[in-house]
């Protein structure tokens, strides 16, 4: 009798982990419109992990079986996320290198002083931020952000999370705000000297679990629009919070756009940017650097006190 249980027990876990994973995978590579089917692929690869305890289980019960289908299961997620583990295999080159900081301050939350400390530290060249408010350009006035970088394009809200601005310690021109987003999109041209000008986009697209999901497709579905205009004018780095994960298929749009992303270039994989004010590590990637042409030459998640977010300050170099 004991083992009977003990068999149905180990039945039970292990086909939870493959019922667990192929809805994963179902996530994955769904271009869903429902809201919990978009939040539920931001965390794909921790169901992976029931499907490994479930692998588990099942090969100390033997139950073969279904050791051998979670098996495969969790062959396929590898596959699924394997491009992110692979460096590519980068020329060697004495290109013009752009260090990119990206930062969501939480609606004007973030400690200045560290925001402007990061990039003063890291010899950042531009900086894209998201939830600007009139309070936090004042913080980072005060903070030396404007002696670091004299150009800037600046579109900050009295209150809530839908401002945005640029920071750049090299000239920019042509800067105008996106159309067809509730956040604060951006874009403008960095004048880099004896280089073509480089295409920046600061993108901040609405979250998915606050918004309708028509709502979040639409706009993700335009900013693949705008980096598909974009893409072929010449060298371009789009940074934001993009609000989505290399899990969703809206993500992988965008790359198909043109674009490589700076963490799968250097092989770092996913890279968990939030939230980061809740007690936990961060769990899930929605802070990306990509980039058309260019090569990211380093990338580093960074801390920003008072934000839910962790930054990013990556290097791109373009030849």
């Amino acid at each position: 009798m004991q083992r009977t249980w003990i068999r149905i027990l180990t039945s039970a876990i292990a086909t939870m982990g493959i019922v667990t994973g192929l809805v994963g995978l179902g996530a994955f590579y769904t271009d869903t419109r429902v809201n919990v089917l978009i939040g539920l692929a931001s965390f794909v690869p921790l169901m992976f992990l029931a499907v490994a305890v479930g692998a588990l289980v099942a090969l100390i019960g033997r139950r073969w079986i279904l050791a051998g289908v979670s098996a495969v299961v969790l062959a396929v997620g590898a596959f699924s996320y394997a491009p992110l583990y692979v460096a590519d295999a980068a020329p060697n080159s004495d290109g013009v290198r752009l260090r990119v900081m990206q930062a969501n301050l939480m609606v004007g939350q973030a400690d200045p002083t560290a925001v402007a400390g990061q990039a003063r530290e890291n010899s950042v060249d531009v900086v894209t931020v998201q939830e600007l408010t009139d309070e936090a350009v004042i913080g980072l006035r005060n903070a030396g952000m404007e002696q670091l970088f004299p150009y800037r394009y600046l579109r900050p809200y009295a209150g809530g999370g839908g401002g945005a601005g640029i920071y750049s310690r090299l000239p920019i021109s042509d800067s105008r705000e996106l159309d067809g987003y509730g956040p604060v999109n951006l874009a403008t041209k960095v004048e880099v000297p004896d280089f073509e000008p480089i295409s920046l986009l600061a993108v901040h697209p609405v979250a998915a679990y606050i918004t309708p999901a028509d709502t979040w497709t639409a706009e993700l579905d335009t900013l693949r629009d705008d980096l598909a205009a974009v893409a072929g004018t010449g060298p371009v780095i789009v940074s934001g919070d993009f609000n989505t994960t290399y899990s969703h298929k809206k993500f992988r749009n965008l790359l198909d756009a043109g674009y490589s992303d700076a963490a799968a270039q250097l092989g770092k994989g996913l890279i968990p940017t939030y939230p980061t004010d809740k007690g936990t590590p961060a769990v899930v990637g929605i802070d990306h650097i990509l980039t058309n042409s260019g090569h990211a030459r380093s990338l580093e998640r960074i801390d920003l006190p008072g934000s839910d977010h962790h930054g990013l300050i990556g290097e791109i170099e373009f030849s």
